[in-house]
């Protein structure tokens, strides 16, 4: 099992009377992916200056933003730090979740029990 989590920035667009937003889709960021016993997928995009966990936590606190899950669930700053750096919870006692093979997609190992991982996410 595995869930997508995301970054909405607030639009400066938006239609005063329909409510349309023209860059919609601009507005938001995938965050990373949460999948059972692996350490988490954390999206970078050096494009974006997103490189680390630390960039990310730069973006939360931006005003306005929220974060939401896959399923639209809003989740709170704090519960997706510990989404991404309290991955014991998803294996069994004792064992480490497992590490992206550097390649491609996996830029590295975060300094906790994330990856830093670049590319689409399914």
């Amino acid at each position: 099992m595995s869930t997508n989590y995301y970054l909405h920035k607030p639009s400066s667009t938006q239609c005063n009377h329909c409510g349309h937003d023209p860059e919609s889709e601009n507005n938001i960021i995938h965050i990373g992916k949460s999948s059972y016993g692996w350490c988490f997928a954390l999206h970078v995009n050096p494009a974006l200056g997103i490189n680390t966990l630390e960039d990310w936590k730069a973006k939360w606190i931006e005003a306005g933003v929220q974060i939401t899950n896959e399923y639209g669930d809003h989740i709170t700053t704090q519960d997706m730090l510990s989404i991404i750096t309290e991955r014991d919870v998803f294996c069994e006692k004792g064992l480490e979740p497992e590490r992206h093979k550097l390649d491609q997609y996996c830029l590295g190992n975060g300094e906790g029990s994330w990856d830093y991982m670049t590319g689409e996410f399914s």
